[in-house]
Order: C-alpha cells, then structure tokens, then sequence
C-alpha cells in the first residue's frame, strides 16, 4: 500500500508540474501575442516615415514584409500595394501659387533643415514648394490643436508661434520653421497645440497633395530607372521583375569632377552604374608610388561587382548606387 500512495503522490506531482508548464506556455503565448502586436505597430509606423524619407516606389513596386519569421498559427504582415501608375497621375493636375524668390528659398531651407523632409529629393521639394499656398492668423489664434486630426503642414513665413503639449510650453517658432509635419504621413491627430504670439503668414500643403507629388516623382523616377538599366548592354538579358528590383534599391550619387569613388586598398561593398559623365581607372603598382592610368569608363559602364582593393577611380559626373 505504501507504493500504490508513493505512486499516487509521484502522479499528482507530475500532474501539478504539467499544469504549471500549460500555466507558463499559455503566459508566453500571449507574451508573444502582444509582441507580434508590436512589432505590427512599429512596422506600420516605419512605413509611414519611411513615405516622406524615400520616395514611394516601394509602395508601389513591392510589400514590405516582417524582417523575421512568425510563428505557423500567425500570418505575416504586409504593406497594401498603391495602385496608381504614372499614366493615372500624370492626368493629376496639382495647383500652383505665385510666390517670390524669397519665400521660395524660405520654404526650401525650412524643408531641408526639417529632420522627417531632409532627405526629399530636390524635384520632390521644388513641386511642394510650387503647390504651397499663403495661409494668415492673427495673433491670439490657435493654427493647430492638441488632439484634432490635422492634414495640414505648415512653414512659417513671418510671425512667432508657441508650441505647448498638455498645457506646458515646449517652444516657440519662428520664420524659417516647419511644423504639422506628422499630417503629411497619415491621418493622425495633432500632438502638441500651436498658437500665434504675433500675426503671422505660412505657407500650408495638405497630405493628398503632398502623397500625390510622392507617388508620381517616385513612379517617374522608377521609371527612369528601368529605362536607364534596360540601355545598360550588360542587363539586356536580365528579366522585367529582376529589373523592377534593381530600379527600387537604386540610389542616385553625384561626384565632382577630380573626385575619388574608390579608393585602392580600402574596402567595397557598393555596386556603382555609370549614368552621366566618366571616371578614370588607376592603380599603384608600388606604395606610395605614381598612379599608373588603365582606361575610363563612361555611360553605361559599372564596377563594382567584385573585390576593389584592386582599383582608384577618379573623375567626374553622375553614378547610380546599389
């Protein structure tokens, strides 16, 4: 009898430990739940800054996928394709308003000091600039308010404004400022209030024509790119798709005439097509020694592709970069 109770108490300890284990099994899966809910959110929100810090080929062109695999039960997450091409935007007519050299410059310097519009491309910030229109308050009167959905980005021209959150002043602004940027990447409510200390005169774009000049200088510039590779003799043989791929990860360089792409010696791990202009190839024989000329290379030329410890290059004009 004593072993049949020795068994029994064995049995309900294994019994306890197995309920234990279901215990922590179930809180790690929904540890896991709430993790996958982050990683969503957190990937949604870098799609959405990554709107205004790349053009939106790749919205275009491709989905953005999770950057790690999920478990069986949970399904990966994935970017909704825009379906637009450029023969439907190039039918979009955007506005324009007059504005002097001053106020052009002004705008165009408050864009390229602004940390989520630096990275714009130059044509991208000329079109936001032409299509911005003149916007007054008067002093005493509130432009944006804390928790209101907003959809308007503003740059100030003339005036002060203070930025308050939660009743408490962060700062004040003045000429030379963007500010409402955050409308422009969704449809998100206002995160601070801004109210007018002087009268004041900005200049305001909204999203859809913001996403509009996005969408239709990203398509144009894919565009530019898939005829620029076809034209390469080297890529005539690869396929649509593998071109299409090639056109989204381009990155387009410049270099001043005399500029060194590649050094001897150091290290590469870039891939660089010749678009305008052309580079000279050299190589030290001996340390220290004269640079001996090999040949140039010019439109449509690459290099790149393999070690480059080999090569100097130096030249001017216009590379693009994988």
């Amino acid at each position: 009898m004593g072993t049949l109770r020795d068994l029994q108490y064995a049995l309900q300890e294994k019994i306890e430990e197995l309920r234990q284990r279901d215990a922590l099994i179930d809180e790690l899966e929904l540890e896991l739940d709430q993790k996958d809910e982050l990683i969503q959110r957190l990937q949604n929100e870098l799609d959405k800054y990554r709107s205004v810090i790349k053009p939106a080929t790749q919205q275009v062109h491709k989905q953005t996928e999770l950057h790690e695999q999920q478990r069986t039960k949970r399904q990966a997450i994935s970017a909704e394709p825009t379906a637009f091409d450029i023969q439907d935007l190039s039918h979009v007519t955007l506005p324009f308003y007059h504005k002097s050299p001053q106020s052009k410059e002004l705008i165009k310097e408050a864009i390229l000091d602004n940390d989520f519009m630096k990275n714009l491309e130059l044509s991208q910030i000329q079109e936001i600039v032409d299509c911005m229109y003149p916007v007054e308050y008067g002093k005493d009167s509130c432009i944006i308010k804390e928790g209101d959905v907003g959809s308007l980005v503003y740059v100030m021209e003339d005036g002060k404004v203070e930025v308050t959150k939660e009743s408490l002043k962060l700062c004040t602004m003045g000429p030379g400022k963007v500010f409402g940027e955050l409308a422009i990447l969704y449809n998100c409510t206002r995160t601070a209030t801004v109210k007018t200390l002087t009268n004041v005169k900005l200049w305001a774009i909204d999203r859809q024509c913001f996403q509009t000049i996005m969408m239709r200088t990203g398509l144009i510039k894919h565009t530019e790119y898939m005829e620029f590779l076809k034209s390469v003799p080297t890529f005539h043989g690869l396929q649509e798709d593998i071109l299409s791929k090639l056109a989204d990860v381009l990155e387009e360089t410049h270099y001043e005439d005399g500029e060194y792409i590649i050094r001897q010696g150091a290290r590469g791990d870039t891939f660089f097509i010749i678009s305008k202009g052309k580079v000279n190839v050299t190589r030290e024989d001996v340390p220290n020694g004269e640079p001996v000329y090999l040949r140039s290379l010019g439109k449509g030329d690459w290099f790149g592709e393999k070690a480059l410890n080999d090569w100097l290059w130096n030249g001017d004009g216009t590379t693009y970069k994988i």
